[in-house]
Protein backbone atom coordinates (compact mmCIF):
# COMPACT_ATOMS: atom_id res chain seq x y z
CA UNK A 1 0.00 0.00 0.00
CA UNK A 2 2.78 2.45 0.92
CA UNK A 3 4.23 2.58 -2.61
CA UNK A 4 0.79 3.01 -4.18
CA UNK A 5 -0.05 5.89 -1.81
CA UNK A 6 3.25 7.61 -2.59
CA UNK A 7 2.64 7.28 -6.34
CA UNK A 8 -0.86 8.75 -5.98
CA UNK A 9 0.46 11.73 -3.99
CA UNK A 10 3.16 12.44 -6.58
CA UNK A 11 0.66 12.15 -9.44
CA UNK A 12 -1.89 14.42 -7.71
CA UNK A 13 0.79 17.09 -7.30
CA UNK A 14 2.08 16.66 -10.87
CA UNK A 15 -1.43 16.91 -12.36
CA UNK A 16 -2.23 20.09 -10.46
CA UNK A 17 -1.66 23.45 -12.15
CA UNK A 18 0.32 26.05 -10.18
CA UNK A 19 -1.87 28.47 -8.22
CA UNK A 20 -1.14 31.73 -6.45
CA UNK A 21 -1.92 30.08 -3.10
CA UNK A 22 -0.88 26.94 -1.27
CA UNK A 23 -3.33 24.21 -2.14
CA UNK A 24 -4.58 21.62 0.30
CA UNK A 25 -4.43 17.92 -0.43
CA UNK A 26 -7.64 16.02 0.10
CA UNK A 27 -8.82 12.44 -0.08
CA UNK A 28 -12.22 10.96 -0.84
CA UNK A 29 -13.19 7.54 0.51
CA UNK A 30 -16.06 5.90 -1.37
CA UNK A 31 -17.86 3.37 0.80
CA UNK A 32 -19.93 0.33 -0.13
CA UNK A 33 -22.18 -2.17 1.62
CA UNK A 34 -23.22 0.34 4.30
CA UNK A 35 -26.44 2.26 4.86
CA UNK A 36 -25.05 5.65 5.87
CA UNK A 37 -28.46 6.79 7.04
CA UNK A 38 -28.19 4.39 9.99
CA UNK A 39 -26.62 6.04 13.07
CA UNK A 40 -24.36 3.04 13.77
CA UNK A 41 -22.64 3.49 10.41
CA UNK A 42 -21.92 7.19 10.79
CA UNK A 43 -18.39 8.39 11.39
CA UNK A 44 -17.42 11.48 13.35
CA UNK A 45 -13.80 11.70 14.41
CA UNK A 46 -11.22 14.35 15.30
CA UNK A 47 -8.23 12.63 13.74
CA UNK A 48 -4.65 13.63 14.62
CA UNK A 49 -2.43 13.46 11.53
CA UNK A 50 1.04 12.06 12.36
CA UNK A 51 2.77 14.75 10.28
CA UNK A 52 0.34 17.58 10.86
CA UNK A 53 -1.73 19.62 8.43
CA UNK A 54 1.06 21.61 6.79
CA UNK A 55 -1.08 24.74 7.05
CA UNK A 56 -1.98 27.12 9.86
CA UNK A 57 -5.23 26.55 11.69
CA UNK A 58 -7.43 29.29 13.06
CA UNK A 59 -8.42 28.65 16.67
CA UNK A 60 -10.94 30.64 18.70
CA UNK A 61 -10.94 30.73 22.50
CA UNK A 62 -13.88 31.57 24.78
CA UNK A 63 -12.21 32.80 27.93
CA UNK A 64 -11.58 35.61 30.39
CA UNK A 65 -8.84 36.65 32.79
CA UNK A 66 -5.52 34.80 32.71
CA UNK A 67 -6.52 32.29 30.03
CA UNK A 68 -7.66 35.10 27.73
CA UNK A 69 -4.31 36.86 28.17
CA UNK A 70 -2.36 33.68 27.46
CA UNK A 71 -4.51 32.97 24.39
CA UNK A 72 -3.87 36.48 23.03
CA UNK A 73 -0.12 35.93 23.41
CA UNK A 74 -0.54 32.87 21.15
CA UNK A 75 -2.27 35.10 18.57
CA UNK A 76 -5.56 33.25 18.98
CA UNK A 77 -9.01 34.82 18.53
CA UNK A 78 -10.34 35.50 22.03
CA UNK A 79 -14.03 35.95 22.84
CA UNK A 80 -15.41 36.93 26.25
CA UNK A 81 -18.90 36.75 27.76
CA UNK A 82 -19.92 40.00 26.10
CA UNK A 83 -18.92 38.59 22.69
CA UNK A 84 -20.92 35.40 23.30
CA UNK A 85 -24.02 37.42 24.17
CA UNK A 86 -23.49 39.51 21.02
CA UNK A 87 -23.18 36.38 18.86
CA UNK A 88 -26.36 34.97 20.43
CA UNK A 89 -28.29 38.04 19.25
CA UNK A 90 -26.65 38.19 15.82
CA UNK A 91 -26.93 34.75 14.17
CA UNK A 92 -25.27 35.96 10.97
CA UNK A 93 -22.19 37.08 12.91
CA UNK A 94 -22.17 33.84 14.92
CA UNK A 95 -22.19 31.80 11.69
CA UNK A 96 -19.34 33.90 10.31
CA UNK A 97 -17.25 33.28 13.43
CA UNK A 98 -18.00 29.53 13.30
CA UNK A 99 -17.17 29.27 9.60
CA UNK A 100 -13.93 31.25 9.77
CA UNK A 101 -12.35 29.19 12.57
CA UNK A 102 -11.18 25.59 12.38
CA UNK A 103 -11.48 24.82 16.11
CA UNK A 104 -12.61 26.38 19.37
CA UNK A 105 -11.49 26.03 22.98
CA UNK A 106 -13.63 27.19 25.90
CA UNK A 107 -12.72 27.87 29.50
CA UNK A 108 -14.73 25.26 31.43
CA UNK A 109 -16.90 27.83 33.19
CA UNK A 110 -17.87 29.23 29.78
CA UNK A 111 -19.09 25.91 28.36
CA UNK A 112 -22.69 26.18 29.61
CA UNK A 113 -23.09 29.70 28.23
CA UNK A 114 -21.47 28.79 24.91
CA UNK A 115 -23.61 25.66 24.58
CA UNK A 116 -26.83 27.49 25.37
CA UNK A 117 -26.09 30.55 23.23
CA UNK A 118 -24.18 29.10 20.30
CA UNK A 119 -24.79 25.35 20.36
CA UNK A 120 -27.44 25.34 17.58
CA UNK A 121 -25.00 27.12 15.25
CA UNK A 122 -21.68 25.60 16.29
CA UNK A 123 -22.65 21.94 16.85
CA UNK A 124 -23.97 21.16 13.32
CA UNK A 125 -20.73 22.60 11.90
CA UNK A 126 -18.62 20.36 14.11
CA UNK A 127 -17.29 23.41 15.96
CA UNK A 128 -18.27 22.57 19.55
CA UNK A 129 -15.42 23.91 21.73
CA UNK A 130 -13.03 21.66 23.63
CA UNK A 131 -13.31 22.47 27.37
CA UNK A 132 -10.18 23.50 29.25
CA UNK A 133 -9.81 24.41 32.96
CA UNK A 134 -8.90 28.11 33.50
CA UNK A 135 -5.43 27.33 34.89
CA UNK A 136 -4.52 24.60 32.38
CA UNK A 137 -1.71 25.08 29.89
CA UNK A 138 -2.83 25.88 26.33
CA UNK A 139 0.22 24.29 24.72
CA UNK A 140 -0.83 20.59 24.70
CA UNK A 141 -4.29 21.21 23.24
CA UNK A 142 -2.96 23.73 20.70
CA UNK A 143 -0.31 21.28 19.51
CA UNK A 144 -2.98 18.61 19.10
CA UNK A 145 -5.48 20.84 17.28
CA UNK A 146 -2.81 22.06 14.86
CA UNK A 147 -2.46 18.44 13.68
CA UNK A 148 -6.17 17.55 13.77
CA UNK A 149 -8.61 17.08 10.91
CA UNK A 150 -12.31 16.36 11.16
CA UNK A 151 -13.54 13.17 9.54
CA UNK A 152 -17.32 13.26 9.29
CA UNK A 153 -19.75 11.21 7.24
CA UNK A 154 -23.07 12.35 5.84
CA UNK A 155 -25.97 10.33 4.46
CA UNK A 156 -23.91 9.86 1.30
CA UNK A 157 -21.50 6.95 0.80
CA UNK A 158 -18.46 9.20 0.27
CA UNK A 159 -16.34 10.91 2.92
CA UNK A 160 -14.00 13.80 2.14
CA UNK A 161 -11.14 14.78 4.40
CA UNK A 162 -8.14 17.10 4.43
CA UNK A 163 -4.72 15.37 4.51
CA UNK A 164 -2.16 18.19 4.32
CA UNK A 165 -0.79 20.83 1.98
CA UNK A 166 1.06 20.65 -1.33
CA UNK A 167 4.18 22.10 0.32
CA UNK A 168 4.57 19.02 2.52
CA UNK A 169 7.00 16.27 1.57
CA UNK A 170 5.42 13.44 -0.43
CA UNK A 171 6.45 10.88 2.20
CA UNK A 172 4.81 12.88 4.99
CA UNK A 173 1.56 13.18 3.05
CA UNK A 174 1.67 9.48 2.23
CA UNK A 175 2.01 8.62 5.92
CA UNK A 176 -0.95 10.86 6.80
CA UNK A 177 -3.04 9.07 4.15
CA UNK A 178 -1.94 5.60 5.28
CA UNK A 179 -2.93 6.33 8.88
CA UNK A 180 -6.37 7.55 7.81
CA UNK A 181 -6.85 4.38 5.75
CA UNK A 182 -5.88 2.27 8.79
CA UNK A 183 -8.44 4.21 10.83
CA UNK A 184 -11.20 3.37 8.33
CA UNK A 185 -10.17 -0.29 8.19
CA UNK A 186 -10.65 -0.55 11.96
CA UNK A 187 -13.74 1.66 12.09
CA UNK A 188 -15.79 0.09 9.30
CA UNK A 189 -17.78 -3.05 10.05
CA UNK A 190 -16.14 -5.11 7.28
CA UNK A 191 -12.89 -3.18 7.05
CA UNK A 192 -11.49 -2.90 3.54
CA UNK A 193 -14.55 -4.70 2.10
CA UNK A 194 -16.58 -1.57 2.93
CA UNK A 195 -14.20 0.62 0.91
CA UNK A 196 -15.01 0.80 -2.80
CA UNK A 197 -12.32 3.27 -3.86
CA UNK A 198 -10.07 6.09 -2.65
CA UNK A 199 -9.07 9.24 -4.54
CA UNK A 200 -6.40 11.86 -3.83
CA UNK A 201 -6.41 15.43 -5.17
CA UNK A 202 -5.20 18.98 -4.61
CA UNK A 203 -7.83 21.67 -3.91
CA UNK A 204 -8.15 22.65 -7.58
CA UNK A 205 -6.62 19.63 -9.29
CA UNK A 206 -8.09 16.44 -10.81
CA UNK A 207 -8.64 13.32 -8.70
CA UNK A 208 -6.12 10.49 -8.78
CA UNK A 209 -7.32 6.99 -7.94
CA UNK A 210 -5.35 5.11 -5.31
CA UNK A 211 -4.78 1.77 -7.01
CA UNK A 212 -3.90 -0.28 -3.94
CA UNK A 213 -5.16 0.69 -0.48
CA UNK A 214 -5.03 -2.72 1.24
Amino acid sequence: MKEAVLRAVKKAKENSKPRNFTQSLEMSINLQGLDMKKPQNRIKEDFVLPNGRGKDVKIGVFASGDMALRAKKENLSVFDQEDIEKFAKDKKLAKKVANTHDFFIAQTDFMTLVGKSLGPIFAPRGKTPSPLPPTASLEPILNKLKKTVKIKSTNQSVIHTFIGSEKMEDEMLAENISEIIKFFEKKLEKGFDNIKSIYIKTSMGPSVKLEDFK
